[in-house]
């Protein structure tokens, strides 16, 4: 049993937390604003009219296609979740949905991504899960996910050596993917011990920087990673289908590449995807990683040979996929919502 220490006169409300929102909420803005417009320049520099002619080309068949290809990938993301669910009483499709709901919340709405994964958990809490399972899942969930990406950005970086052997980041980019395998795989070790006291007296510094003394609801939460984080053969299945996720994704930064005209092969679409969420993981705090996409993939798409403005066509042909998936999941999610609503004031006592 965690012991958390119950210091008297501790504050309601701790005025670090404000201002360290406050902080997160300036910084978010900011970004948006300069990524709106570094990705303005950058297609107005490499040629407004060629990208939109190229995407034209496109045309609704094709953004079908990289649409319908993200719906299975949810498939597989959703059992990845649901795979670590200790007792599972809910069908996959209900772990599909949150998926669903969290990255369209990513995506779509003008905050960092912790948006979505909120918005995640609250949709499989009115699945059916209770809150404090759905929250410590979604953080174990994401986790493995995070474990898997460095496998594929290690495979990335692996078939970018091949082409470039003389990468001159591969050295620095190399040690970085260990540090965080070893940060990931002793996160998840911490999990599976429930009296860790190392994690007790974080619990009590959370506790105290951005909860109002609520430890019991932590407690909660870390005795339901423990339970989750157990079952080592549940996170190896999950890791393996967050890794099948992985190279799904590059096999959709692949079919957008050949849909704008650009006859690359698998490979070194791989090495594209794999390393550019790399650096879209570190652009959480920019909203929809705007303006740092595009970058991304022009300087990445080049050691390929692919022209500026055909890699920004992909970067544009894939925030069409997501707006074109979101706000339909997030609309229909807003209707769950009211009519949750609505049902409650219709049970209430003494309303017509």
């Amino acid at each position: 049993m965690i012991q958390i220490s119950r210091r008297a006169g501790w504050p309601r409300k701790s005025g670090i937390a404000v201002v360290s929102l406050r902080k997160v909420k300036s910084l978010s803005l900011a970004f948006t604003i300069l990524g709106l417009l570094l990705g303005t320049l950058l297609i107005g520099w490499f040629g407004a009219a060629r990208i939109g002619e190229t995407l034209m080309a496109v045309g609704w068949r094709g953004l079908m296609l990289v649409c319908a290809w993200q719906m299975a990938m949810f498939v597989v993301l959703g059992a990845a979740w649901a795979t670590i669910v200790p007792g599972r009483q809910l069908a996959i499709r209900c772990f599909v949905w949150g998926r669903m709901v969290r990255d369209a919340g990513g995506n779509c709405l003008p905050f960092s991504r912790l948006g979505g994964f909120a918005l995640g958990v609250r949709a499989i809490v009115l699945a059916g899960l209770g809150w404090a399972a759905a929250t410590a899942t979604t953080i174990l969930d994401t986790t493995n996910e995070f474990l898997a990406q460095i496998l594929f950005m290690a495979v990335a970086l692996a078939i970018l050596l091949a082409y470039v052997p003389n990468w001159p980041l591969a050295t620095p980019l190399a040690i970085a993917l260990v540090a965080a395998l070893v940060a990931g795989v002793s996160f998840v070790a911490l999990q599976r011990r429930t009296g860790d006291a190392l994690f007790g007296r974080l619990l009590d510094q959370i506790s105290r920087r951005f909860f109002r003394n609520d430890t019991e609801r932590l407690i909660v939460v870390q005795r339901e990673l423990s339970r989750a984080a157990r079952n080592s053969g549940r996170l190896l299945r999950a890791i393996g289908l967050h890794l099948t996720g992985w190279i799904a994704t590059g096999v959709a930064g692949w079919i957008g590449f050949h849909l704008v005209g650009v006859p690359i092969g698998l490979l070194p679409a791989l090495a594209i995807e794999g390393l550019l969420h790399g650096v879209l993981a570190l652009s959480f705090l920019v909203p929809g990683a705007l303006g740092v996409q595009e970058a991304a993939y022009i300087g990445l798409a080049a050691i390929f040979g692919v022209p500026a403005e055909a890699a920004l066509s992909v970067s544009l042909l894939r925030r069409a996929r997501d707006l074109a998936l979101g706000i339909p999941i997030l609309l229909c999610w807003q209707f769950v919502e009211l009519r949750r609503l609505r049902g409650r004031r219709s049970d209430a006592p003494g309303l017509p």
